[in-house]
């Protein structure tokens, strides 16, 4: 054997035993959808934006097929820009269902950030094209829902449900707020996503406030 091909031997065997452990990984990820796996569907609810000072909370809800593979899924925090569009478009590509529900600013300064979250829930849940037999969530319990939950402390990173579902709901909102970023320049929404940061609290104190901030959230910024 060639040293070339020792090589090629060795990489594939690298290779072979990554793919092992990204396959665990996974097992482990799904252990609240076999624990649940009596009911025909489970859908993970997530939800995206709730500290921003400006922009919509997004949440999102994902009923994916019971046999499904999708490598590297996990909290949409734990990936890279580029790794999370990549698996957005898998996610929408495999899932059964997907629902989302947008919550503007306007309705965050009215009702409270919680609360807006909460109906951005219900929103993306009637959104859903399949009614889901239990929902699994990422830490909270939504009022005014009569489907059966399971609030998961963390579920973005110990439910595939969920993180399939926050990573829906994150490349949603940050294409929303890089489109804002045209609308609204000076302010760096297309690489802040609306948070606070340095750039964007300076920007608000010499630009002052656009229609997109959360009143509520600036304060005495501006």
């Amino acid at each position: 054997m060639t040293k070339k091909e020792q090589k090629e031997l060795e990489k594939q065997e690298k290779q072979r035993i990554k793919l092992e452990e990204e396959r665990k990984r996974l097992y482990e990820m799904s252990r609240y959808e076999r624990e649940y796996g009596s009911v025909q569907y489970i859908c993970g609810i997530d939800e995206v934006g709730r500290g921003p000072l400006a922009g919509p909370v997004v949440a999102c809800g994902v009923i994916l097929p019971k046999d499904v593979e999708i490598l590297y899924i996990n909290d949409s925090k734990k990936l890279s820009e580029k790794k999370r569009e990549a698996l957005y478009d898998e996610i929408m590509e495999k899932a059964v269902a997907v629902g989302i529900g947008i919550e503007s600013e306007k309705v965050i300064d009215e009702i409270n950030i919680l609360q807006a979250t909460y109906k951005a829930m219900r929103t993306a849940i009637n959104n859903l094209s399949i009614k889901p037999d239990i929902l699994l969530n990422d830490a909270v319990t939504i009022p005014e829902v009569s489907i059966r939950q399971v609030p998961i402390i963390k579920g973005d990173a110990k439910s595939i449900s969920i993180a399939a579902a926050s990573i829906v709901a994150k490349v949603t909102r940050d294409r929303i707020m890089i489109e804002y970023d045209n609308v609204y320049p000076g302010y760096g929404f297309a690489s802040n996503k609306g948070y606070g940061s340095k750039e964007h609290i300076e920007a608000l104190k010499k630009l002052g406030k656009t229609p997109i901030h959360r009143n509520s959230f600036i304060g005495r910024m501006v």
